[in-house]
């Protein structure tokens, strides 16, 4: 802590987007030197950090040559070059989380097997090295349809995964090595989002209810508190703890879990950083998922996850059709609302369902929350020139 309170130690940040740029802005409260590795010197955090260094999160060089440069070394997103931060870590350079772990989460396969060792409920599922391999069990009876294929790497926000609901959806089989789960009878999509540090403090933050849009397979609103029942909230949050602590994990990680029709509750995915599904803490909560990363990663305290007022979030989306230099309608009449926070990631171009933003609306019930959030989503617009 007191080489922390000397605003000497270098933070560094492995990818700029928006999650960077929001994690920059929590470590200034605190007048740390922040670092941020990306390709593109035009990234959102790239404004706002204290130090940019362009280079590819991918590349061994870039990243180990970032590595070198800072104290303390964090990331916005999982795909990155963990040989490279093996090396770093072997230098003993702090990096969290460790890449041994995110290794683990990178591949959906090793997060499968992960779960079913640790014996927190998750679909049951099989492991193909194509899509050919896939085909030839449904036709040998091997593997029922429906089900949903993922990529074992490299998928995000819906990307690199394939629903399966009929013969006539193998067509849409993705090529590479995957993990085919069972489909689950999803009532409701919910999250957790839990901070462990090396004191041996957890500490989770109340479980959100999140909507996907259909098109895009991104979050659209999330809700908090949720409306469950406090039974499956409080089961929801034992099995991220239990992850978060199986996994020896320190830092941030957001535990992804499906409701069924049967209020059974499903792990889907992890991810091991700040994630959309906490961004509404910002406002809402006595402590933000950044703050509570900084907090963990430097060993500090963590701080209360408490609500201060209910909040319903939702995602600025590029609009469909729409692509170039970005522009927002509905701006001014939104910001008339009370309770509207409006967040711009600063993405000079827009592009169909791209995240452009994000606003939190707070209201003191989640009701009248709703209704505001609501409101936004019909009079705000994310479209091009």
């Amino acid at each position: 802590m007191e080489k922390l309170v000397t605003s000497e130690v270098k933070l560094g940040i492995i990818a700029g987007g928006q999650l960077g740029k929001m994690l920059v802005l929590a470590a200034s409260n605190w007048n740390i030197n922040s670092y941020v590795l990306d390709k593109d010197d035009h990234c959102p955090a790239a404004s706002s950090c204290t130090f940019f260094i362009k280079g590819d999160q991918l590349n061994y060089d870039d990243v180990y040559g970032f590595g070198q440069m800072v104290d303390v070394l964090t990331l916005e997103l999982e795909n990155v070059n963990t040989d490279a931060l093996k090396k770093l870590k072997q230098e003993g350079k702090k990096i969290y989380p460790d890449p041994d772990r995110i290794e683990i989460i990178q591949d959906k396969g090793l997060q499968k097997q992960f779960y079913e060792k640790i014996k927190v409920p998750s679909s049951l599922f099989s492991l193909f090295n194509s899509k050919q391999e896939i085909i030839l069990a449904v036709k040998s009876g091997k593997q029922l349809i429906p089900f949903v294929q993922k990529l074992r790497k490299g998928g995000y926000d819906g990307r690199g995964v394939s629903i399966i609901r009929s013969k006539d959806d193998l067509n849409n089989l993705l090529d590479g090595a995957s993990v085919v789960e069972h489909l689950v009878d999803i009532e409701k999509e919910i999250s957790a989002i839990v901070a462990r540090n090396e004191r041996g403090e957890v500490k989770c933050h109340p479980t959100v209810e999140m909507e996907f849009n259909p098109n895009a397979n991104l979050v659209e609103k999330l809700i908090c508190p949720s409306t469950l029942p406090d039974k499956i909230e409080n089961e929801a949050e034992e099995i991220a703890i239990k992850i978060i602590s199986e996994l020896d994990l320190y830092g941030l990680l957001a535990v992804e879990m499906f409701v069924d029709k049967e209020n059974k509750i499903w792990v889907n995915e992890i991810a091991p950083r700040p994630h959309n599904s906490g961004h509404h803490t910002i406002e809402s909560a006595i402590t933000s998922q950044f703050e509570q990363l900084l907090r963990a990663i430097f060993n500090l305290p963590l701080g209360s996850t408490k609500l201060k007022m209910p909040a319903v979030m939702i995602n600025l989306l590029g609009e469909p059709g729409c692509k170039g230099k970005v522009r927002y309608e509905g701006l001014t009449e939104c910001m008339a609302v009370e309770g509207v926070k409006i967040h711009l990631y600063g993405k000079k171009i827009t592009k169909p369902f791209r995240k452009m933003g994000h606003v939190t609306v707070l209201a003191p019930t989640i009701d009248e929350a709703k209704n505001k959030a609501d409101f936004v989503k019909q009079k705000m617009r994310v479209v091009s020139w």
